[in-house]
């Protein structure tokens, strides 16, 4: 976590969100409401995480990247009563400047650069969304698929090693982001400018 003055971690309707120590929160995020971060998260750079209307949960060692919009989804007409929670598993990779609102996104799922996940979406375990694709409310990406496309549609099966290049992203954005919450300290104990 980080407490460097370019970061806002706000409280909303009486629930600040919870952020575990070892997570990186880089700065420029905003971060807002019902939210938990678990351990080796790294929240990267002007990232904005707002849980206002609904609870939003983020898993171990996940990383969502530069740019990248999570919300979710208060309860209306035409979604269950408790609305759509944001639910994000362990082990996520989520690309630069994706937008993820009121969705699922289980253990190990990957959704690509530009990607856009809607309300009532599931992507499975190892399911995988590609970079620019547009998920409709309500679809499922199945465990071990990669769907692209807008909106995203299955293109096929994955194989071992492409899940083994996501399991090699994780450990990589654990690893990245422990060195730049490192630097972040560092430059907050220098003058700046």
């Amino acid at each position: 976590m980080t407490d460097h003055p370019h970061t806002t971690i706000l409280p909303f309707n009486g629930k600040a969100p919870v952020i575990h120590p070892s997570a990186f929160i880089a700065p420029g995020c905003r971060i807002i409401g019902d939210v938990e971060i678990g351990p080796d998260v790294s929240i990267w750079y002007n990232c904005v995480i707002r849980a206002d209307v609904n609870h939003i949960r983020i898993g171990a060692r996940t990383n969502i990247q530069d740019g990248s919009i999570v919300h979710c989804d208060s309860p209306g007409e035409g979604s269950p009563i408790e609305g759509w929670p944001t639910i994000i598993g362990e082990d996520v990779l989520i690309g630069h400047m994706a937008m993820i609102h009121g969705c699922v996104l289980r253990d190990r799922a990957f959704v690509g650069m530009g990607a856009i996940v809607l309300s009532g979406c599931i992507v499975e375990s190892d399911g995988m969304l590609a970079a620019g694709a547009l998920l409709s409310p309500g679809k499922t990406v199945p465990h071990r698929q990669l769907w692209a496309g807008r909106p995203a549609r299955y293109m096929r099966d994955l194989p071992d090693a492409a899940l083994a290049d996501m399991r090699e992203g994780v450990d990589h954005y654990v690893q990245n982001g422990k060195a730049h919450k490192r630097a972040v300290g560092a430059a907050g104990t220098r003058p700046q400018g």
